[in-house]
């Protein structure tokens, strides 16, 4: 938007000196400097942007055939739109829209006869190095149109690879599991079973204590089975596993700082979850609103003992903002938990805060 306004400030500046200077019928030029003016702020819809270009062209080579007694002015704001459209038209269009502007250029100079020569010589100077600009212009944007393919194509294998190290790792734990089931709970029952048949038989009280030594070995084998059957989504660890994943694929530096035994935090999957999506979209808010790569993410905890964290972000400019809907939803999420979300913005920094009651 800033780019925008400089480039309509530049196009009025333009007009302005050649009301002034070179203007025969003053109201007349102001009426078409309004109309050039309405096609210009249309030159930004893509769509017909060639045609408003062309017809902006036009207006101003008849205004000064018309009503300028002399052609500098005239030909600098043709020369400026051609430099205009350099940024904005591809290359062929550029070129038909170049010609033509040159072509009412060369007409105005020798209809005004102003030195035909160097005036003609100057401008083909002037439109070549406009084309060349361009040109690169245009590689500039193919190499980008790559390097956005090359980086999704990356970031979709990444997520592929991680996929299948997840499966790979969860079937070798289900193997893991299925092996203790299948020997160490096999054999604990069969165990169990003949302490039971002992009991029985010799009616003494020390087969009861192995019996119960026997059953809580079973049991902590089912729970070791259960946990090896079980992807590893819960605590601090996982989440900050994933907000790694997350800074290499949108190419963002993310420093964190985690306070002393943060990490051994006791954390449920929910929890981990909401943690997980409150940094989510806290970078996310940085990457798109502040044009911010460099974020800091502080764990701790807090004085009552929950889970501190807070995500700052540098901002350029400062600006009023709203709750948009990812973190409304957060923070409703959050509260229901008993939890607490809050954001605020300084003169440098983006601040989002809370905590999150442990488990």
């Amino acid at each position: 938007m800033r780019i925008f306004w400089t480039r309509f400030t530049i196009f009025s500046i333009l007009w302005v000196l050649l009301i002034i200077f070179q203007s025969e019928q003053k109201s007349l030029s102001i009426l078409c400097f309004a109309v050039t003016m309405g096609f210009f702020f249309l030159s930004s819809i893509k769509k017909g942007r060639f045609v408003f270009y062309v017809m902006i062209s036009i207006l101003i080579f008849l205004h000064g055939f018309v009503l300028a007694n002399e052609s500098f002015i005239t030909i600098l704001l043709l020369l400026y739109m051609t430099t205009e459209a350099a940024f904005r038209l591809r290359e062929k269009q550029l070129l038909l829209y170049g010609m033509l502007n040159l072509i009412l250029s060369i007409w105005m100079t020798y209809m005004k006869s102003d030195p035909f020569l160097e005036m003609t010589l100057i401008s083909l100077f002037l439109y070549f190095l406009v084309l060349i600009i361009n040109r690169m212009i245009n590689e500039r944007n193919e190499q980008k149109e790559i390097h956005d393919q090359l980086l999704g194509e990356y970031r979709r294998l990444k997520r592929m690879n991680n996929v299948a190290e997840r499966e790979a790792r969860l079937e070798e734990r289900t193997k893991i599991a299925r092996d203790i089931h299948d020997s160490v709970g096999h054999r604990l029952t069969a165990l169990m079973m003949k302490l039971e048949m002992l009991a029985i038989q010799n009616k003494n009280i020390d087969y009861d204590e192995l019996k119960k030594m026997a059953r809580e070995s079973l049991g902590e084998t089912r729970q070791a089975v259960k946990a090896l059957q079980t992807e590893e989504t819960e605590g601090l660890a996982t989440v900050v596993h994933l907000i790694r994943k997350l800074e290499s694929e949108s190419h963002m530096f993310v420093q964190f700082t985690m306070k002393q035994g943060i990490l051994s935090v006791p954390l449920s999957n929910d929890k981990s979850v909401i943690l997980y999506r409150v940094i989510q979209e806290s970078l996310t808010n940085a990457m798109r609103h502040a044009q911010s790569r460099e974020v800091h993410i502080t764990l701790g905890k807090s004085a009552t003992g929950d889970i501190s964290f807070e995500i700052t972000n540098a901002i350029f400019y400062s600006k009023a903002f709203t709750f948009g809907f990812g973190l409304t939803n957060m923070k409703s999420r959050l509260e229901e938990m008993k939890g607490t979300l809050n954001v605020y913005q300084t003169e440098k920094h983006f601040v989002v805060n809370g905590t999150i009651p442990i488990d």
